[in-house]
């Protein structure tokens, strides 16, 4: 990790008129690694995943004080389960990074490799994938530095467990089978993507070079969804008689109480919509130490796992944490919306996020049944759902609503200002009409369409 890089960048702007480095640091679509922070409507955003996304106490508290001192206060934990500091500068980007090695957070070079939450430490969990992670970092150190691969190449590695990664998509998978063998996928989640080897971790390191090496001869950022079929049938040729990946499992929901086989207790937390300030943060974890917890643990879903609690703790910690403001406790509406920083905390933004997802919790419940995301976008880059969700895009004067798309997609409806509660109400009133018995939201709005939709929001 270079600190020289994240302070080095764009200090005139006269380099990104020139396309230079500079300029692809800060280009959207970019992963605004700690060493290349890209610039958003708040100032510049670095996101970062410590060593086995895994922390003490004292260095989440550290990285809270790095952000106030640093950046604007304001944390974010990505639906992937990594962290996300804003409102950093050009100055104060070194600054940071100085901050998080001070603390002894160690931040791998390259991309992000995500992996079981809870490794190590789960019962149930099939192989240990932090010990692979650690082979594949040290084996192809070179190709996962390539400047070739795309920003936003995903590798998960899956040991299985309590909380596995099945529900996961990514470039490259790599899934336990046993403790000795493991599965080697692309393109997908834990259903959908394409198996190519089945063998040791060894041979199954050697597969995962075989794509990188592909990928970076492509270049352009390219993904693993562009690589050729016979140039993969040509390096593996054993694919074609791999079975199929099974069926997802049921996905454990992260907010709650949990008990391990072993018996050990933690909580799932996440912040309301994913998104915290330092001193709620630091608040969580003073009653953290209270109560007992010893460690954390990123996770996808955009929240974390409070390690070491007891039995007779764990319940007085999910209250406390319900007190502040954080998740608690499975199956609240707020899972199902994903809100970006929001006006007053983005100028790139034209509403304020949180409060109208807020006021949408209370009038329009019947939307968050589980069946679809909800993406409260400030503007049309979309920077909190990467996915086709229902969404509501901020823009001059309004905002625009896409059924089943992205935030910079063509509006199926345009809605002033001032009537974006009616909006939300009536199109809730719309749903619960129409639906039929045991028709979820989303289906009933797909069958509805554009024009029963629009029709709707239009009626006074």
């Amino acid at each position: 990790m270079s600190i020289e890089a994240a302070t080095a960048i764009d200090r005139t702007g006269e380099a990104d008129r020139h396309g230079s480095p500079a300029a692809s640091m800060l280009r959207r679509g970019a992963c605004p690694a700690l060493a290349a922070p890209m610039r958003t409507g708040d100032g510049l955003l670095v996101r970062l995943r410590p060593a086995g996304g895994a922390l003490s106490l004292a260095q989440f508290e550290a990285l809270a004080r790095a952000a106030a001192m640093h950046g604007n206060g304001i944390l974010e934990i990505t639906a992937r389960g990594n962290l996300q500091i804003r409102g950093l500068r050009v100055e104060t980007a070194g600054p940071l990074g100085a901050d998080i090695g001070a603390a002894g957070i160690a931040v791998p070079d390259g991309p992000a490799i995500e992996i079981s939450p809870l490794h190590g430490i789960d019962p149930e969990e099939t192989a240990d994938p932090a010990e692979l992670e650690r082979a594949l970092r040290s084996t192809h150190s070179g190709l996962l530095a390539s400047s070739r691969l795309a920003p936003k190449l995903s590798i998960v590695v899956d040991g299985g467990g309590a909380f596995g990664l099945s529900a996961l998509s990514a470039d490259i998978r790599i899934v336990a089978q046993d403790h000795a063998h493991w599965l080697v996928a692309i393109n997908g989640d834990g259903r959908t993507a394409m198996p190519i080897a089945i063998a040791t971790a060894d041979v199954a390191i050697s597969a995962v070079g075989e794509v990188l090496s592909l990928l970076v001869a492509l270049g352009q950022g390219r993904r693993a969804r562009d690589i050729d079929p016979a140039h993969l049938l040509a390096r593996f040729p054993a694919m074609g008689g791999l079975r199929p990946a099974p069926a997802l499992a049921a996905k454990k929901p992260l907010c709650g109480l949990h008990r391990l086989a072993d018996g050990r207790s933690l909580l799932g937390v996440r912040p309301e919509f994913g998104q915290m300030t330092a001193s709620g943060l630091t608040a969580l974890l003073d009653c953290a130490k209270v109560h007992g917890a010893t460690a954390v643990r990123l996770a996808p879903g955009r929240g974390f796992f409070f390690l070491g609690l007891g039995a007779e703790t764990g319940p007085a910690m999910q209250a406390a944490a319900a007190g502040l403001g954080f998740s608690a406790v499975a199956g609240e509406n707020s899972e199902h919306i994903a809100a970006c920083a929001g006006a007053g905390a983005c100028g790139s933004a034209f509403y304020e996020t949180k409060p109208l997802a807020r006021r949408l919790m209370a009038a329009a419940p019947i939307l968050l049944d589980g069946s679809l995301t909800l993406h409260l976008s400030g503007c049309a880059k979309g920077c909190a759902h990467a996915g086709p969700a229902l969404t509501l895009t901020g823009r001059a004067g309004g905002y625009d609503l896409i059924l089943n798309g992205l935030a910079a997609d063509a509006p199926d409806e345009r809605i002033a200002g001032g009537r974006i509660d009616f909006a939300i109400e009536r199109l809730a009133r719309t749903v619960e009409d129409n639906k039929g018995a045991g028709e979820s939201a989303a289906a009933c709005l797909t069958r509805l369409g554009t024009t029963g939709v629009s029709k709707a929001l239009r009626q006074e």
